[in-house]
Formats: C-alpha cells, structure tokens, sequence
C-alpha cells in the first residue's frame, strides 16, 4: 500500500520507522506546510515525493493510503479531502474535534467507500487482546482504574508565558484529548458506552485542560480514570473483579498484564510484542484494506463515536470550548 503522510512531527517519524517493518508498507509522499520540511523528511525516509500542497498530494495518484499527524484541529478537514480524492485514512487519535467532526468523517468514508480507522495504537497490542481474552477470569467486574498523566516538558515553556501547541485551544489539545483517549478507548472497547459521565479537571488560562478527572457510571460497574500533562503518575491500571484482579502497567503501553487472584495466585497474562508498538496499528490497517473491510472491529467507527461523544461531555463540564465547537454549531 502507497502511503503518504500528512505532519513531520515525531508521531510521523515512529509511523514511518513502524511501517518500514511492516510487509505492503510503503512510504511514497511526505506532506508539511513548507516544502523544505516535506524534503528532508522524504529524503530521510527515501519517500519519492514532496509537497506543500494537500490538494496536489492528494490528486496525484500516487498514493493508496493517508497518514495524518497534524493538530487535532486539522484531522477532520484532512481526513474529508483525502477520502473525497478516493484515499484510505489512518488518523492520529483523537480523531477530530468533537463529535460532529467525527460523524462528518464517518460519513465522508461512508461516500467515498474508503477505509477509515482512528490509530489508537494501544487496544491493537497483543497485549490489549490478552486483557480481553483473559477477563472472563475476573469473575464479575466491579471497577476500571486507568491513569495516564504525563508532565509534557511544552508546560516548561508555558510556565515561562509561552503558549505552544500542546495547550493552545485553537488546536483542540490539552490533557483529555491528547492522552485521557488513552484511559478511555479500551474502557469503552470492553465495556461499551457508561450511563453518566461526570468531569472535573484544572482548565489553564490558556482554556485547555491540564489534568482532569473522571467518574463513569455503569449498571453494575464503575470507572475512574485520570489524566494530566502538567503532573505525573506511577500507578498501574486496574479491572477489579469479584474473583481476581487484573493489574496492568501502563495503559497507553500495556507491557505487562497480570491477573491476581483473591487466593493469592499471580498469573501472568502479558504476549510478546514489538517495542515498535505502531507496527499493530499499521499491520491492521493494511489487512483491511486487503480483505475490502471500511471499519475496525476493534477500532470502530462506534468507537471513534463514543470516545467523542464521552469526551464532548467531559469537556462541557469542565467549561473546555474549541473553537472548533463554535464552527461547528
């Protein structure tokens, strides 16, 4: 599959350095605003094309698929003219800025009969699959703890009054939406959209969140999650069930699972995987393409919805506003 990538940041050098090790990955096209910043990275990558034009990139026919790594706020508009152009579309998570993008997405896939996935790296892990073959053993769950908080070294520059991507609203950043995901995507994955979601988090002047909590409220179960990237956190996760517990590392990682009984046993769950965790990502990616698949089963476009739609609401209760939110009512 011909790929070209949208963004030159260092999400996009991991994709391409994941990819090389993927069978049918082929990096083509390096799309950036400025035409030196798609040449070095092109050149670096051995990709034959270069643009600072999308709609030349897009148009070109040299490409099967898109990868996009831009702002958030640009995902959306991106996302629309590759699939318009005929294009596959892997998209950085989160998928856009709220959930009217998202269905706006869905939709253009939807026209256009293309593939649409949203790259939540961590819930196409073999170790994301182990959690879920294995939570049977839990007995009945009770609780879903995730953390994911990351003290981001951009809060160093916005300690210092300067304003960087990573917490500008203009960009539908802050802690939520750039790494909160992380704690919610395989939440919903296993256990489907909650019943009541409540939010507090501690907004920035700059209008974006810098940590936040939240409690979401099932028929028979529990979650709480967290997220910052102002502070950082140690603790694992958590799936407490009435029989055992299931202990996990790092959510956005999942290196190592483990199921601790109430008798004392310890059992360890955890597959092998690749330190160049985007290589599932991309592997998946490329077999739907193969087989004629539009969606994930595992990274749905319900569950691209549901994020949204879950995080639209946290966002409201925090006071969090986009200006993609205005442009959108």
């Amino acid at each position: 599959m011909r790929f070209g990538v949208i963004g030159t940041n260092w999400i996009t050098e991991e994709f391409i350095q994941a990819g090389q090790e993927v069978e049918g990955f082929s990096l083509q096209a390096v799309y950036s605003r400025t035409i030196e910043r798609a040449k070095e990275i092109a050149d670096k990558y051995h990709a034959p094309f270069a643009y600072s034009s999308l709609e030349e990139m897009v148009t070109s026919k040299n490409l099967d698929a898109v990868y996009i790594a831009s702002p958030n706020s640009c995902h959306a508009e991106q996302a629309i003219q590759c699939m318009e152009a005929g294009l596959h579309v892997l998209c950085e998570k989160p998928l856009a800025s709220n959930a009217i993008e998202v269905e706006e997405m869905i939709q253009a896939a939807k026209r256009n009969d293309v593939l649409l996935m949203e790259a939540v790296k961590s819930t196409l892990l073999p170790n994301f699959f182990a959690i879920q073959d294995n939570l049977h053993k839990l007995g009945k769950v009770r609780r879903f703890i995730a953390s994911n908080c990351q003290y981001s070294s951009r809060y160093d520059a916005y300690r210092e009054g300067k304003v960087l991507r990573a917490f500008d609203p203009a960009f539908s950043n802050g802690a939520l939406m750039d790494i909160g995901i992380y704690c919610l995507y395989p939440l919903l994955i296993l256990f489907g959209r909650p019943d009541v979601i409540k939010a507090e988090g501690i907004v920035l002047d700059s209008g974006v969140d810098g940590e936040g909590s939240m409690l979401l409220k099932y028929r028979e179960m529990d979650a709480i999650i967290s997220f910052s990237k102002i502070t950082t956190s140690y603790q694992p996760a958590e799936i407490q069930g009435e029989d055992a517990t299931m202990v996990i590392d790092r959510i956005n990682h999942l290196k190592e699972v483990d199921i601790r009984y109430r008798d004392g046993r310890i059992e360890q769950v955890a597959r092998p995987q690749t330190p160049k965790t985007m290589h599932y990502e991309i592997r998946e990616f490329l077999h739907l393409a193969k087989i004629g698949a539009r969606q994930s089963a595992t990274n749905s476009h319900e569950v691209s919805k549901m994020a949204m739609q879950v995080m639209d609401e946290a966002r409201r209760q925090m006071g969090i506003v986009f200006p993609a939110d205005r442009k959108n009512q």
